[in-house]
């Protein structure tokens, strides 16, 4: 087991450490001090050994009392790690020497270590493909032939440095298959966009979650790639920490307002723990056109969140190397598309976006149209009660003013 001291960024040695704190994964200490307005945002690509691949990118949102590490990495399956801590100054240490190794627990560590809140963990392990073409219910599971799937473990991805964009607070792992004996990733790639958010606001294209300066948001894009059918669906495997013996779980939430999403009144979110806790929020619905309009959207099911027992998961580094040897891992599919309707076979195009963050999840708001439609619909009948009374009055008032003739 690799040691836990040392500087920012150390490459060597340092001496042993306690027992590793696996309480970090689901700490009791109180959320309060995150839900602040606005925070102090940085992007910085962690640099490794001279002349290796630039592929651990660290977001830092600094608050007021509060700061958040957003730590990804496209080494073995791309991942994510999640740190709220309850000082500004908190920093990420990584030990290279540990983190490349055979054993990497103590390769990544967020100082000063009682200043950390919660703690949790994502993992992509898998691209999965289906073939619909025989299959006719929608909600079909699985919904038709499983092809192998894709392990994003045997990757090859980009030097994340080239796409690093300070004034969008934005990075790219994009990738192909190390061995691609059909070729069908010759002209096509696997794409994690990776978002952060100085305040709150929305994004200009479908599905416009409502982000705010406590989250990070996610675009995952399949583009190019030839399906192995001729109607192949896509999905995703994604697994995270567990709860003890428990897994987190997904919640749905529902609106009577699509104006963000049209004709998506439904919004998603796992949640580790009570709230306020750490989440993961997305709409159900991905799209099969870069323009994500309605005609090319395509409903997005999840499957519940299980132990992962079945099989061997491939492991993350910088999860092994933040939390240990942590065996407690859940897993749940992302299916995107129906076997009709559109689909990836229209442009070879599909697209998916969430958000990840800490506190209480962003809660949409009854949009100014809804509200006008609501005011009109709730006062008319007022307006009309209102009238009738006030025509009955001044009946009643000149039925009294009548004089009888003696």
């Amino acid at each position: 087991m690799c040691c836990r001291e040392g500087p920012r960024w150390a490459r060597g040695h340092c001496a042993p450490s306690p027992t590793l704190l696996l309480g970090l994964l689901m700490s009791a200490a109180p959320l309060g001090l995150l839900g602040e307005e606005t925070r102090q945002v940085s992007l910085e690509v962690i640099p490794d050994w001279p002349g290796g691949p630039q592929n651990l990118l660290h977001i830092r949102a600094v608050g007021t009392n509060s700061t958040l590490h957003y730590v990804w990495s496209s080494m073995g399956p791309p991942a994510v790690l999640l740190v709220a801590t309850n000082t500004p100054h908190s920093t990420l240490a990584v030990n290279w020497s540990c983190l490349l190794s055979p054993e990497p627990a103590g390769g990544l560590t967020v100082l000063p270590r009682d200043s950390v809140q919660f703690s949790s963990a994502l993992v992509f392990t898998r691209l999965l493909e289906f073939d619909s073409a025989n299959t006719s219910e929608a909600s079909a599971k699985p919904p038709g032939k499983s092809y192998p799937p894709y392990s994003l473990a045997e990757f090859s991805w980009n030097n994340i440095t080239d796409s690093l964009d300070p004034a969008t607070l934005s990075a790219t792992f994009r990738g192909h298959p190390i061995h691609d004996p059909t070729g069908a990733f010759a002209n096509g790639s696997l794409a994690f966009r990776v978002q952060a958010f100085p305040s709150s606001g929305r994004p200009a294209q479908a599905p416009r979650l409502l982000h705010s300066a406590d989250t990070c948001q996610l675009e995952v894009a399949l583009v190019g790639a030839c399906p192995r059918g001729n109607r192949s669906l896509f999905g995703l495997e994604v697994v995270t920490l567990g709860q003890g013996p428990e897994c987190p779980s997904v919640q749905e939430q529902h609106s009577i307002d699509d104006e963000y999403a049209p004709a998506v009144f439904q919004l998603d979110q796992l949640v580790w723990g009570s709230l306020p806790s750490g989440f993961v929020q997305w709409r159900p619905v991905a799209f099969s056109q870069r323009q994500r309009g309605r005609d090319s959207a395509l409903p997005c099911q999840a499957s519940p969140v299980c132990l992962t027992l079945e099989y061997p998961l491939p492991q993350s580094p910088i999860v092994r190397a933040f939390f240990g040897s942590q065996t407690n891992f859940c897993a749940f599919n992302l299916t995107f598309g129906a076997p009709t309707g559109p689909g990836y076979w229209d442009e070879h195009y599909l697209s998916w976006s969430m958000l990840l963050g800490v506190g209480t999840p962003p809660v949409d708001s009854l949009s100014p149209l809804i509200l006008g439609i609501m005011a009109v619909a709730l006062g008319a009948p007022g307006l009309m009660l209102l009238a009738g009374g006030v025509v009955l009055l001044l009946g009643h008032k000149q039925c009294s003013e009548y004089q009888p003739i003696n």
